[in-house]
């Protein structure tokens, strides 16, 4: 099947590595040209030159205000149009919700929450026909994760900000949907399941709860959230998708 991806402009957020980089790498492999962005600037500045030289990487934070307007701007300024984005802002630090520190809130917040929602609002106003805008989100919109009490709280809001944006944009003909990663074989979940004292265990015990048994991996991510973002999937919008192995138990 032809994506339809060549010659369109997306930009990938979180992109220097895991899913970001993932999603990157399957619409650069369709001819899709990319403004990517992590805080890092030798991580990125590595990213893009791997990705290959329709790939421009820009270190910026999410949480900075202006870095929304300045990643759509570069896209527009460097190839005339932006078609959509793919925005993934990575996961707030662990902890319970009695423990977690204000501090931590707040930061995840501005990252998580607020970060994504004016990238989404300025690829909006940018955006050509057909523009595709995707976020990146976690099962725990549907169910809470043990150890990971601020994704909790925020990833179900941010769900419910992917619907309204479809349900304002779609008259203009941009589609706004959520993907839901399950357990996918990256350093944050290596990180994850460190803190258990024993990754190995930690990781065979999640695999029982997973009906395919494995991790997924970021390429299987990557691919679903290429299709997403094409215009392949054209009459596909306010969904939330999960990317989990079936390890979901809702509907």
């Amino acid at each position: 099947m032809d994506l339809g991806l060549r010659d369109r402009t997306y930009i990938v957020t979180g992109a220097s590595a895991g899913l970001g980089f993932a999603t990157a790498k399957a619409l650069a492999a369709e001819g899709a040209r990319l403004v990517i962005s992590s805080r890092n600037e030798e991580s990125i500045s590595r990213a893009a030159a791997e990705l290959g030289e329709n790939v421009v990487g820009i270190p910026v934070d999410n949480a900075d205000p202006e870095s929304a307007e300045r990643l759509a701007a570069t896209a527009v300024a460097k190839w005339g149009a932006l078609h959509g984005a793919l925005i993934s802002v990575g996961g707030p630090r662990p902890g319970t919700a009695l423990d977690s520190e204000e501090d931590d809130w707040r930061s995840a917040f501005e990252s998580v929450f607020l970060g994504a929602l004016r990238i989404a609002r300025a690829v909006a106003r940018a955006g050509s026909e057909g523009t595709s805008i995707a976020f990146v989100l976690s099962s725990s919109v549907k169910s809470p994760i043990n150890g990971l009490a601020i994704s909790n709280g925020l990833r179900p809001g941010l769900a419910m900000v992917a619907k309204t944006l479809a349900d304002e944009l779609g008259p203009n003909g941009t589609r706004v949907n959520g993907l839901m990663p399950g357990r996918i074989s990256t350093d944050r979940l290596k990180e994850l399941d460190g803190k258990s004292g024993d990754p190995e265990a930690a990781r065979r015990a999640s695999e029982k709860t997973i009906p395919l048994r494995r991790y997924g991996t970021p390429e299987e991510f990557g691919r679903v959230a290429a299709f997403i973002l094409s215009p392949a999937a054209s009459y596909l919008t306010g969904t939330i998708i999960p990317i989990d192995g079936g390890a979901l138990r809702t509907i």
